[in-house]
C-alpha cells in the first residue's frame, strides 16, 4: 500500500499514520523513501461506541502533528502516547484486550444465569457492573485490590468465590493468555 500511495506524500501536508500491528516506523520511513511524520496507532474496537484506548508512538514529530493526531484519536475516546518498543504490547492489553474482557463478561453472565437470572436481566447487571468498576478505578486511580478489600469482608460470599476462581487459576490462566498473545505477536 505504501509502495501505492508514496508518490502522493508530500512532508509538507500530510501526516502518515499507520493502524498495522507489527511494521515499525522505520519500516514505513523506508518503504516511503522520504522524511515526513509518521505515527503508528492502535486503536481498539471501543472506537465504535467512542470508548477505544488508542496508543499512539511517531518518529519524533513536532508538537503540532503530535497535537493533530493526538486529537483525531481522542475522538475514538481516550489516546495515550507510549514508546515504540510497547506498541506489540499494547495491541494486546488494548485490542486483544477487548476479547478477554469480552469473555470474562461471558462467563459472568453464564455463572448469573446458573444461578437464577435470565440472558437479558443478568446480561444488564454483568455489563452495568464491568463499567461500575472499570469507572471505579479510573476516577479514583486506586489499585483493584484496594477496591477489592472493601468488598470483601471476613468469611464472606466475596472472599468465598474469589478463592474458588484463584484456586482454579482465574489470574494465572489471565496473565498467560496475555503473555501467549504476546509471545504470538512478537515472532
Amino acid at each position: 500500500m505504501l509502495e501505492e500511495i508514496k508518490e502522493y506524500l508530500d512532508p509538507q501536508k500530510h501526516v502518515l499514520i499507520s493502524v498495522t500491528a507489527g511494521t515499525t516506523l522505520s519500516q514505513i520511513q523506508d518503504a516511503i523513501g522520504i522524511s515526513m511524520p509518521v505515527f503508528r496507532a492502535m486503536p481498539n474496537i471501543s472506537a465504535s461506541v467512542g470508548r477505544s484506548v488508542s496508543c499512539i508512538c511517531h518518529n519524533n514529530e513536532g508538537k503540532k502533528d503530535i497535537e493533530s493526531v493526538t486529537s483525531l484519536f481522542d475522538n475514538l475516546g481516550t489516546t495515550m502516547t507510549i514508546d515504540e518498543e510497547l506498541m506489540q504490547s499494547a495491541t494486546i492489553l488494548g485490542a486483544c484486550g477487548i476479547a478477554y474482557v469480552l469473555r470474562f463478561i461471558r462467563a459472568m453472565i453464564q455463572g448469573g444465569i446458573q444461578i437464577g437470572f435470565d440472558a437479558k436481566t443478568a446480561s444488564a447487571i454483568v455489563n452495568q457492573t464491568v463499567k461500575g468498576a472499570a469507572e471505579l478505578l479510573i476516577e479514583r486511580k486506586e489499585h483493584p485490590e484496594f477496591e477489592i478489600d472493601k468488598v470483601t469482608t471476613p468469611k464472606g460470599c466475596t472472599i468465598v468465590g474469589l478463592n474458588e476462581m484463584e484456586h482454579n487459576g482465574f489470574s494465572s490462566s489471565l496473565i498467560k493468555g496475555i503473555v501467549a498473545s504476546y509471545e504470538k505477536i512478537e515472532k
